[in-house]
């Protein structure tokens, strides 16, 4: 401990007594840096945020959607600081003033894209910073280019965003009148090819329907009049039922008309068993029948003395006339069948006797049919993506705002100067202190006793202090006072230097 004490006061005493080399060194790194301090000119900050809102009926409707919008608006965030958006950031504002080469632009371009921040910082909601700082202009100039720079990237996103895919969308356009036109002409060669065919092979095509047409029609008719005609058979079956239930005449009021009435209304009971498809095993129908047998037998045994035993049954009559007309519809549409039959007949034994000409027939139907179905479909894209690119000029489904316009700076956010001030000064302290403790042991002078023994290895007996006169403790006196003035006029330096730089901000309009 003693010995780092010793050497602690040996250094100090080195260091002071080589004060003016100390001063000296300071002040030549103090003024050296904060010449180098003054020299870096000020960057000052601009910050601008804006809100896109995506949402839209109209968009949704004609196929524009949320996530193809935001997909776009991360495309222009990512490219908005790319070389081509950057070159006319500075060929709209003060940058570009002194650009003039390609290589000055390059430069300018890569300079300016530090400088530059887009960042999203929600959904929907971005931050536009940009910092700029040349030695050249003065700090207002600076400040003013900062914020010109951030309206200008402002007006970069709005136009990339309302109007950016318009190009694309004209040149999609042209693409597909051109597909369109290359399919047209397609088309209209194979109509012709069919044409040509139907000229020279008439019977195959009747009233402009061909074969293979007349073929499907007819067979599509076919399996219309196989159900028409199932459900004819079907209603005539259920009328047939109605009637079996139903009694030809109603009950009369002469003297046998109690028996009769109670035989017709029996056997019509019977007749509606077995309509429900009961069997003559079943206990009902076997009561029915016992029934029907006894009226029977007293019918007969009562004669047939009472004249008039009833009246016809109007039901019965309107049944019969509802039969004769499902049984003339059942009629004509097996004759219809048969008809058809026979024409699908006809047909395939035509196309049996001629199958290369039916072949050839059916290939150019077929090239025809499917371009036909291109041409319409590619002319239904082209008209979709017309009205989405009417959708995207004239109604724009992205609401942009700007929500912060670009901030005018009033202070420069680098560098931090005062801060600078303070290092340079102590680096400059350090440096003088470091200079003349160096110088000291380049010289073989011992500051203390000890370390002249531990040099020498030998006892020192004794230590003279230094004895001045008047004059030279007066001299000694007078320059202390000089070095005193010398590093106060040092620290004033300092503080003269911060107050300068904090006018200075303070002016920037």
């Amino acid at each position: 401990m003693t010995n780092i004490y010793d050497e602690l006061r040996s250094a100090l005493h080195s260091v002071w007594h080589r004060r003016w080399l100390a001063l000296g060194v300071a002040w030549a790194v103090c003024l050296l840096g904060w010449l180098v301090v003054a020299l870096i000119p000020n960057s000052y900050e601009s910050k601008a945020r804006i809100y896109v809102q995506i949402d839209d009926v109209i968009a949704e409707t004609t196929g524009i959607g949320m996530g193809d919008r935001k997909r776009e608006i991360d495309r222009v965030q990512q490219t908005l600081t790319s070389a081509i958006n950057l070159e006319k950031v500075i060929r709209g504002t003060a940058v570009g003033e002194e650009v003039t080469t390609p290589k000055q632009m390059e430069g300018a371009v890569l300079g300016l894209e530090k400088k530059i921040k887009v960042e999203s910082v929600k959904d929907n909601l971005f931050t536009i910073t940009a910092s700029y700082g040349d030695g050249s202009r003065s700090d207002a100039e600076n400040a003013k280019i900062a914020q010109d720079i951030v309206q200008k990237l402002i007006d970069i996103f709005r136009e990339e965003n309302l109007s950016g895919s318009r190009g694309q969308m004209t040149q999609s356009l042209d693409f597909m009148d051109q597909q369109l036109a290359s399919r047209q002409k397609e088309l209209e060669s194979a109509e012709q090819k069919r044409l040509a065919f139907e000229a020279q092979n008439p019977d195959l095509v009747q009233g402009g329907v061909s074969v293979m047409q007349r073929l499907e029609a007819s067979r599509a008719e076919l399996r219309g009049i196989d159900a028409d005609l199932a459900a004819a058979q079907s209603a005539l079956a259920a009328i047939n039922g109605q009637l079996a239930g139903t009694p030809q005449s109603l009950p009369g009021s002469g003297p046998t008309g109690g028996a009769r009435s109670a035989l017709s209304q029996a056997q019509a009971e019977l007749s509606g068993m077995k309509a429900r498809g009961l069997t003559d095993n079943h206990p009902d129908v076997i009561s029915a029948k016992n029934q029907v047998a006894s009226l029977r037998a007293a019918v007969a045994a009562e004669g047939n003395g009472g004249g008039a035993g009833g009246m016809p049954n109007p039901a019965y009559t309107s049944l019969q006339s509802i039969k004769a007309e499902r049984q003339a519809n059942v009629q004509a549409l097996t004759t219809r069948r048969a008809a058809v039959q026979s024409e699908v007949s006809r047909i395939t034994t035509q196309q049996i006797s001629n199958p290369t000409v039916a072949a050839e027939q059916a290939r150019i139907n077929r090239d025809y049919d499917v371009l036909k179905q291109q041409y319409d479909k590619l002319l239904q894209d082209r008209e979709e993506l017309r009205l989405r690119g009417q959708v995207e000029t004239e109604h724009n489904s992205i609401r942009f705002q700007v929500i912060d316009p670009p901030t005018s700076p009033r202070a420069p956010v680098a560098p931090n100067r005062p801060l600078l001030l303070l290092a340079v000064l102590i680096v400059g302290l350090g440096a003088g202190a470091g200079a003349a403790f160096a110088l000291g042991q380049l010289r073989s002078t011992f500051a203390t006793v000890s370390k002249l023994e531990r040099a020498t290895g030998l006892p020192v007996l004794g230590a003279i202090s230094q004895t001045l006169t008047d004059s030279a403790r007066e001299l000694r006196s007078r320059r202390l006072k000089y070095f005193y003035g010398a590093s106060a006029a040092l620290g004033g330096l300092f503080v003269l230097l911060l107050v300068i730089e904090f006018i200075q901000v303070g002016m920037v309009a």
